[in-house]
């Protein structure tokens, strides 16, 4: 995922009306467009020296769909995109505990790549993407990956999350990491040799001061031991952190690895 800069609030609002008016296009019959287009010639056969072209003529249809939907202003539709936005990046509106792992490791305003991969997709990556991270969201199932995309574009951050149908054994980071984030599902069906080669490729795209976090480390639900990890992880900052799930009140327990600053 190439990095690049965030589009300008005054983008995303021209984006969100031009959506909103191509919807209500599509919405209506024909004869309702051709009435409005009828209007639009009127309102400019009526201003002097204006030379009506079919690009003029469809910008005032436009202006007269923006006001029959009483589509905002900008400086109203910024007012509660800020709040919205502000809502997203608190972890608790994506289910996570404020003193979850994953938030202290991963604080406001991170700008890096982060993978998030199978079985923690959906909130994970929402709250990351919120916060300033450009997200791969990982999934063999397709299905998986549709509801996190769709759950981004309903938050207006398609932008920062990229869903890839496929698996960790099949999957090669095409710029660095600044973080991983999985659970052990995201292991499964792989043998120790090929978790071997999974954990080896991404320590290698993980830049300096990187972490990477398996989550959900209980009896009988993980696919690697605590010991296989610290061993893959061996000279790397380890812990094991138990984690409260504030959506539906459970504790899990989180192995996280820092990579050390050269």
């Amino acid at each position: 995922m190439a990095h690049h800069t965030p589009r300008s609030l005054k983008h995303e609002y021209e984006l969100y009306v031009e959506r909103e008016i191509e919807d209500y296009k599509d919405s209506v019959p024909r004869n309702v467009l051709l009435s409005i287009g009828d209007e639009a010639v009127a309102i400019l056969s009526d201003q002097p020296q204006l030379v009506l072209t079919e690009m003029v003529l469809w910008g005032e249809v436009d202006r007269i769909i923006q006001r029959r939907q009483r589509i905002p202003s900008y400086s109203t539709w910024r007012r509660r995109r800020l709040r919205l936005l502000e809502r997203f990046r608190s972890p608790e509106h994506w289910g996570l505990d404020p003193q979850a792992a994953l938030v202290r490791a991963f604080p406001p305003a991170t700008d890096s790549h982060v993978l998030v991969a199978a079985g923690s997709a959906e909130g994970a990556a929402l709250y990351l993407a919120a916060n300033g991270c450009e997200v791969t969201a990982l999934e063999p199932e397709a299905e998986a990956v549709e509801r996190v995309m769709f759950a981004a574009e309903s938050a207006g951050l398609t932008e920062r999350v990229r869903g890839c149908v496929t698996d960790l054994g099949h999957w090669c980071p095409d710029s660095p990491l600044g973080g991983v984030v999985c659970t052990p599902a995201a292991f499964a069906g792989l043998s120790a040799a090929e978790r071997a080669r999974v954990i080896a490729v991404l320590q290698s795209a993980t830049a300096d001061g990187g972490v990477h976090l398996v989550q959900t480390i209980v009896a009988g639900q993980t696919a690697m031991t605590v010991e296989e990890l610290r061993a893959r992880y061996d000279g790397w900052d380890i812990s094991i952190e138990r984690d409260r799930n504030a959506s539906i009140s459970s504790t899990s327990r989180t192995f996280v690895a820092r990579k050390a600053v050269a």
